[in-house]
């Protein structure tokens, strides 16, 4: 069976007790379910994968149980400010759509039905590089520029065309991604590939030109040199490099060491992602929240912390946001979401996680983003 995510304790709800809209979902979590059930097998597999035995992807969200909230009384917060700024950007809300790949395989409309959802409910996007449609149609959909996520690969003017075409289209950060390498040993993908009786040929070319073939960021661009997406002889010179290449901010993104994150600062770095792939980077054992704090006493308030990995409540978001997060980014969720129900889906996952989050901040007597800090929080002994 393909991997959940759920958290250990809760099982997988029986088919007849699946929501059959949007508006009935309690929780992101029974979007999960739904995403299961309409897609086909390896593209479910796809989006649960992590590597290994798939244990850093449950550990990433488990470990947020293990924090509790200190709640403080009579508080006035009746009115919540959950705004925060990003380079000279102001959000309304600090839960940003991190980037997620190839969208179409959940829906037909793919990553266009997601920058909608974000337009309408005020959220940062990330578009990945191997996305399923291209940063102009993304745009276009979003209203403004979103961020631009970066895999490398092996050929400088494959990346720089990347680069220039982000530019192009107004995004105003460039999100390097650091923590991948080829060939991960994702086995829930590889088993729920043995149980799809499709052809997969009809859609996946082979190679890595037929994959780049694909992906419409790569257009026009000679994949003859690129070989793969993450090469394995980047070093922290490539930072400078980029910095070279463009006028975007760039962000780090899979930063989960003080002393990666010191290097990232020292090279120039205008932020970091505490990330591990959601799982999909290394079978490392070691959730980002527990990263977290590290990281931002590392950077002391030089450049932004984001977070992403684990995060499905609302209360996930308060803890990240106590230990030092500045924005929290989700990424399956909202894939559930628009596997589920499209559109409507995304919309639905993004609000439920701003209602929870406002609930605990009115609950533990913070009425702003800002006064979250860490004494709002302790961890379980």
């Amino acid at each position: 069976e393909v991997a959940s995510t759920r958290r250990p304790g809760r099982a997988p709800a029986p088919a007849a007790e699946l929501i059959t809209s949007a508006e009935q979902a309690l929780d992101v979590m029974e979007f999960e379910a739904v995403a299961r059930k309409v897609l086909p097998p390896a593209h479910f597999g796809y989006l649960a994968t992590g590597v290994d035995d798939d244990k850093t992807v449950g550990i990433n969200h488990e470990a947020y149980s293990h924090l509790e909230i200190r709640s403080r009384r009579l508080v006035d917060v009746s009115k919540l400010d959950t705004s925060v700024r990003l380079f000279g950007t102001t959000w309304e809300t600090p839960i940003f759509m991190c980037p997620v790949s190839s969208m179409k395989a959940f829906h037909p409309e793919g990553e266009v039905a997601a920058a909608r959802a974000a337009h309408n409910k005020h959220h940062l996007q990330i578009l990945s590089t191997v996305a399923s449609s291209s940063v102009e149609e993304v745009t276009a959909a979003r209203g403004e520029p979103v961020w631009q996520q970066l895999y490398p690969t092996y050929d400088w003017n494959m990346t720089r065309a990347i680069i220039k075409r982000a530019e192009a289209a107004g995004s105003p950060v460039l999100v390097f991604t650091v923590d991948l390498h080829e060939n991960s040993n994702r086995e829930t993908i590889a088993r729920a590939r043995r149980v799809d009786d499709r052809d997969c040929s009809v859609c996946h070319e082979s190679g890595f030109g037929g994959y780049a073939h694909t992906k419409p960021m790569l257009d026009g661009v000679d994949p003859s040199k690129a070989r793969a997406l993450y090469p394995s002889n980047l070093t922290w010179d490539f930072v400078k490099r980029l910095k070279d290449a463009t006028k975007m901010k760039l962000i780090l993104k899979g930063i989960v060491t003080r002393e990666d994150a010191q290097l990232a600062v020292e090279h120039g770095a205008d932020g970091m992602v505490v990330s591990n792939h959601g799982g999909r980077a290394e079978e490392s054992l070691r959730p980002t929240i527990e990263c977290l704090p590290e990281v931002v006493e590392a950077v002391k308030g030089k450049v932004p912390v984001l977070i992403d990995g684990g995060i499905r409540r609302g209360t996930d978001v308060f803890k990240a946001l106590a230990l030092g997060a500045t924005a929290v980014g989700i990424g399956r969720p909202y894939a559930w979401g628009l596997a589920a129900f499209g559109q409507p889906g995304v919309e639905a996952v993004l609000g439920i996680m701003r209602r929870e989050l406002e609930t605990i901040m009115r609950q533990a007597g913070t009425p702003s983003v800002g006064g979250i800090t860490k004494a709002f929080v302790t961890t379980r002994t």
